[in-house]
């Protein structure tokens, strides 16, 4: 992912690799610590411990167990295991996070005759396993709970769009952080929220105060003090910035406002109930970003298509000198807008193969359909 990238580098870290699902750097786990609390994209943060070859749960359990746990998880602390594994003897997961698990626990009895708890919960010292083929990697996970939920939603609404794909979605656009930006269908106003966070460079770090670094042996809280401190001082504000965000159904807009209060940008969010050809675009042109429904159940695609049409017609009359996007899940749908798309901008959310469609809304001219 391109943005992730993007966010690490400025950030001062120096990409060794780069893959589908992330990216590969050099740190200390002290340098986790900076990358959990500005990341925006991320999902997890990985420290790496050691790799191996393993061709069996058994082989996990035997590097896993000379790992030196004792200095790194407390013998009275709590720990999870968590794993991604794609291997021709595994049919369960959970299988093999019990054989880590036991290896970490048989490790702290043969060197401290005690062991931590261990279970599920994610909110105290994870542990990860990456399985793949011979390949293995046994990471700590800094983050704990997912990174994804930056933390100031407090109602999802249906459907929600996770937050590091709303910040995701938001940075692909050529949004200048200052013009206005308009969402209509906006559901629980994730894409708006997310828009002013960034624009007004309001890290993820502020919404939260749990991660798994917290619950790691040598973690010094002078460390994350000093870091959530820079947060603070570098947000910054924007003369005139504004966005507008709409939905027809008046729970949609209250759980916006709700969450926009919980990340302290409503006072610049401007919210109406009303459908989106009703939405009012501001004379001064910025960007238009509608994430409408994708057709999952059947019986919906004929309303849909509709629907999709009149966005098409919406961006066409109404948002001359905007630039217009469509993220969606349903590229048969978005056939139906009728605009020949600039860019389009390849996205994975879960098991969907989604596209960010980009259209130059020229004013004064007319674009022919593909």
């Amino acid at each position: 992912m391109p943005w992730l990238s993007q966010e690490v580098e400025e950030l001062g870290f120096a990409l060794q690799r780069t893959f589908q699902t992330g990216v590969e750097v050099e740190g200390t786990l002290e340098d986790c610590i900076r990358l959990n609390l500005n990341l925006r994209c991320a999902s997890q943060v990985l420290y790496s411990l050691k790799k191996f070859r393993a061709n069996r749960p058994d082989d996990v359990y035997a590097s896993v167990a000379k790992i030196s746990w004792e200095t790194l998880i407390k013998k009275d602390g709590y720990f999870s295991v968590t794993s991604t594994v794609d291997h021709f003897t595994v049919n369960n997961n959970l299988f093999v996070n019990v054989r880590v698990k036991d290896a970490i626990v048989d490790r702290f009895r043969d060197q401290t005759g005690s062991r931590p708890d261990s279970g599920p919960d994610q909110g105290q010292a994870v542990v990860h396993l990456f399985w793949k083929e011979e390949h293995a990697e046994i990471f700590i996970d800094s983050s704990g709970h997912t990174l994804a939920k930056h933390g100031y939603r407090k109602i999802p609404g249906r459907a929600p769009m996770l937050e590091a794909l709303a910040s995701s979605v938001v940075l692909a656009t050529k949004w200048d952080r200052k013009s206005p930006f308009v969402n209509p269908m906006c559901g629980s106003g994730t894409l708006a929220i997310e828009a002013l966070l960034i624009a007004t460079n309001r890290r993820p770090g502020l919404f939260r105060n749990n991660y798994g670094f917290m619950h790691i042996i040598g973690y010094r809280e002078s460390m994350y003090t000093g870091e959530r401190k820079r947060l603070e001082e570098q947000m910054k504000e924007v003369p005139g910035l504004h966005a507008i965000a709409t939905d027809n159904r008046r729970d949609a807009i209250d759980i916006t406002l709700v969450n926009a209060r919980a990340a302290s940008v409503e006072s610049m969010l401007k919210l109406k109930v009303c459908d989106f050809i009703e939405t009012e675009m501001p004379e001064t042109p910025g960007v238009i970003c509608i994430n409408p429904e994708y057709g999952e159940r059947m019986g919906e695609l004929a309303e849909l298509e509709a629907t999709y049409k009149k966005i098409g017609d919406f961006l066409k009359q109404k948002c001359q000198g905007y630039v217009g996007y469509i993220y969606t899940g349903n590229l048969e749908l978005a056939k139906k807008i009728g605009l020949k798309t600039s860019r389009r901008i390849e996205f994975y959310s879960a098991k969907l193969d989604c596209r960010l469609l980009e259209y130059e809304l020229y004013a004064g001219s007319k674009r022919k359909s593909e």
